[in-house]
């Protein structure tokens, strides 16, 4: 029985196993070394910060999808256009697009000034409702920001 029981192990553990075809090709490794060694040069220039992983970056969708609606018509086209921007941002990001990210980053501070500006005309609790998202936009920005800065 013990026999039968090891036998069914060894089979399962076989069958189950998966194997990679070696490759015997000259060429291949070569290729792959250059493409390796090209690809890390590259990231020595880039950003190198995975927005997929980074807290920062899932709080800022977060709160982009969440951002509420205000009664004044000009507060919301703004904060419309910060939320593209911040979008914007985040995929200038991930793909290493050190142009792009200055350029949004750019725009995204002339958005957050002008929601300032407007800011006047909302009630007391929109306006401390307005004022909580944009700070924790702002900070997590730069924390942002500060992660891509400390590794250059």
């Amino acid at each position: 029985m013990k026999r039968l029981y090891f036998f069914g192990l060894l089979i399962l553990a076989i069958t189950s196993c998966a194997t990679e075809k070696p490759n015997v090709s000259p060429l291949s490794t070569s290729f792959y070394s250059e493409a390796k060694k090209t690809e890390t040069e590259t990231r020595a220039n880039s950003i190198s910060i995975n927005i997929n992983e980074n807290v920062n970056a899932a709080e800022i969708t977060n709160l982009i999808s969440s951002f509420p609606k205000f009664k004044n018509p000009e507060v919301n086209e703004e904060v419309n256009i910060l939320k593209y921007t911040l979008q914007n941002y985040l995929y200038a990001i991930d793909s290493d697009n050190i142009s792009g990210k200055n350029k949004t980053l750019k725009n995204l501070e002339k958005s957050y000034k002008k929601i300032q500006k407007l800011r006047k005309h909302l009630k007391k609790d929109d306006n401390e409702v307005l004022n909580r998202y944009l700070v924790r936009l702002k900070t997590n920005v730069t924390f942002i920001e500060d992660s891509i800065n400390s590794k250059k």
